[in-house]
């Protein structure tokens, strides 16, 4: 389902009652005078998005006012990464991070992809360069290689297939060989190779969010909050994962809320997630430790509102490199 703005956007009638309508499901995570501030910035976004047939894209780390008051098609990098190819639009603006940019360019190469803040990067996708990984290649004859989609185009035109923290298991598995390359996320590495028993040549990358919890952290909220359901992203260290009553991908996270309803939860992740989750279901207690990512909170309203009013920042993949890298995302979108 698309979130309010989607179906509020083209409804007719008073400013204030539009906005109004957009605000009354987030108001227990952003205050009054925090909406106010951002009103015009909303009302403008959903008139440029009429007049440029434009959508924007959120990741679920994305703060509510995005994720909930602008955006038309939210979800994790998978789904991202899935809608971006069937969007009807001439224009798609991107509000996550660099990586996320490049794959909704490199799935639609005849549309405008905006990025609001091209600082918005990612510690994993920087962690690895093309000659790191023809290096690898080199050093391990033979050995598939996956790419996390947190990597850049160039790294992504470099390996077989990509994965999400969503399908890594899966891709892993789909591979039949006993031994693969997997970067560059070495915690979720080893939480795959935990999962799946094959062996994984991992590299150095860490999210500078997920590699902040600790299995101590896990520790203190069950004895702060007896009873309560730890859910922890596979970017955790596996000492994180392995006290945690589940683990999986952002998307994961939400499907495990909403089949099972745990009354008092805790999400391990970045901070915005919780609050955009807990809007969905409000009767349920969400326990709020809180992790920013520094990069995904360099996108906001206002640079989401310039980079349509002026078309800033277009997105360019070199030809070569991107017919490279789209060819290891399809694989990934194939299975």
């Amino acid at each position: 389902m698309p979130p309010a703005a989607s179906a509020l956007a083209t409804l007719p009638g008073d400013r204030n009652a539009r906005l109004a309508a957009l605000y009354e499901p987030i108001r227990s995570v952003v205050p009054p005078a925090d909406w106010a501030l951002f009103a015009d910035d909303v009302e403008a976004i959903l008139a440029l998005k009429r007049e440029r047939n434009a959508v924007v894209l959120a990741h679920n780390y994305q703060t509510p006012e995005i994720f909930h008051g602008v955006a038309d098609i939210v979800g994790d990098s998978l789904a991202l990464a899935r809608e971006a190819m069937t969007v009807e639009a001439d224009v798609i603006v991107l509000a996550g991070v660099s990586f996320m940019a490049e794959t909704a360019k490199l799935m639609n190469p005849s549309k405008t992809v905006l990025m609001p803040d091209m600082e918005a990067g990612c510690s994993l996708a920087e962690s690895i360069t093309p000659e790191d990984v023809r290096l690898l290649r080199a050093a391990h004859p033979g050995v598939p290689i996956v790419a996390y989609v947190n990597t850049t185009a160039a790294v992504k035109a470099e390996v077989d297939i990509c994965c999400t923290s969503g399908n890594a298991k899966r891709i892993v598995e789909s591979l039949g060989v006993p031994r693969v390359i997997m970067l560059p996320d070495q915690y979720l590495a080893r939480n795959v190779a935990a999962e799946t028993g094959v062996e994984i040549i991992s590299w150095a990358g860490r999210c500078e969010v997920h590699e902040l919890f600790t299995a101590a952290d896990v520790r203190e909220l069950r004895d702060a909050y007896p009873g309560v359901t730890v859910l922890a992203h596979p970017e955790c260290p596996p000492e994180v994962v392995a006290e945690a009553d589940f683990s999986g991908s952002t998307a994961a996270m939400t499907d495990y809320v909403e089949t099972r309803r745990p009354p008092r939860l805790v999400l391990l992740t970045e901070c915005s997630m919780s609050d955009n989750v807990a809007v969905r279901y409000p009767d349920l207690d969400f326990v709020r430790p809180c992790n920013l990512c520094p990069h995904m909170k360099r996108i906001t309203l206002a640079n989401i509102r310039r980079a349509l009013e002026e078309n800033r920042h277009v997105v360019t993949i070199d030809p070569a490199v991107a017919d490279r890298a789209r060819l290891s995302v399809e694989r990934m979108l194939a299975l």
